[in-house]
């Protein structure tokens, strides 16, 4: 009886700690790690929304960048943390939804690790070529590639990242074969691309919208199945009619799993106000991103059914990081 007496006591200690460092969160500076190097989707996204978040949580928001092995280190590095909402996961669709169908042994579990907190914004991907690539559209590109299978190189931000990705979906379901050069970052993707050391880069529509915009690049196509607003006369995978291709890449913040319930909503109303803001808006609509409004159970449903469709487009294309 006294056993039981005491493990009750504990629990209600617990208990009363746990309610206790909800009602005052944040007490302290909050860090948003990312998973992959700086001038990418996932920085960008990080660094519009953490000011913003600051000024509405009372707290310092900090982002840090820790890369590695594609996005697996970043990512595995939140699961060792503590569950009480001061370590947040930047969560993207390659390393929540992409990772699993491309490692058999992931290291971390998307649905069962982490809680989507919010998802903030979308891109589409466009296709860039160098500026002295002899073609011109991605059909002259594909015609080419038959015809001299692995030849063409395309760069990427790392293995398994959405621009790794997106081009070999793209030449798996076109039947041909290009060589995968993967960085450490988007940044250093399109520097070997504006040097034309490298043939083609699938990289996210807002830190490749710059060189586009210039004429630096050539633009081939966009992932998504219709055009982008910000790029009218780039016209789809889809609607080349070189592969049936349907893509876009989402962010948004997510817990560990175990995160108070009372502090994953404080972060869900400091994000509405964040995602409402009109210089927020402004900053991701320049760049092509699409805001997203979603409610928890909407967020949950998308990041789901993202991982599942994912990871059955992948196994049966054959696309394996192991």
């Amino acid at each position: 009886m006294r056993l039981r007496m005491i493990a009750f006591c504990l629990g209600l200690l617990a208990l009363h700690a746990g309610a206790a460092s909800a009602d005052d969160y944040p007490s302290r500076p909050i860090r948003i790690i990312v998973p992959s190097a700086a001038g990418g989707g996932f920085d960008l996204t990080a660094r519009v929304i953490s000011e913003k978040l600051s000024e509405t949580l009372g707290k310092p928001v900090v982002v840090e960048n820790r890369t590695g092995a594609g996005t697996l280190i970043g990512t595995q590095y939140v699961t060792t943390m503590p569950a009480d909402g001061y370590t947040l996961l930047l969560g993207g669709l390659s390393n929540i939804a992409l990772n699993p169908g491309l490692y058999k042994k992931l290291p971390y579990d998307p649905l069962k690790d982490f809680v989507p907190v919010t998802l903030a914004v979308n891109w589409s991907f466009t296709l860039v070529a160098r500026k002295n690539l002899p073609m011109n559209t991605l059909p002259e590109v594909i015609a080419y590639a038959k015809a001299h299978p692995g030849e063409l190189t395309y760069a990427s931000a790392g293995n398994g990242t959405g621009q790794h990705i997106a081009m070999a979906a793209t030449a798996t379901l076109a039947g041909v074969k290009l060589t995968h050069i993967p960085y450490r970052g988007a940044a250093e993707a399109m520097q070997d691309i504006l040097a034309g050391r490298d043939d083609l880069f699938f990289d996210n529509t807002a830190s490749s919208l710059s060189q586009v915009r210039a004429g630096a690049v050539k633009t081939l196509a966009v992932s998504s199945a219709k055009r982008q607003p910000v790029l009218p006369d780039v016209p789809s995978v889809m609607e080349t009619g070189v592969a049936p291709l349907d893509m876009v890449t989402w962010f948004g913040l997510f817990a560990r799993s175990g995160t108070p319930d009372a502090v994953i909503t404080k972060v869900r109303d400091a994000m509405k106000v964040v995602l409402a803001d009109p210089n927020v808006v402004a900053v991701f609509q320049k760049t092509g991103g699409n805001v997203m409004h979603l409610s928890p159970e909407e967020t949950d449903a998308l990041v789901k059914r993202d991982v599942e469709r994912w990871t059955k487009l992948l196994h049966e294309a054959g696309i394996s990081l192991d």
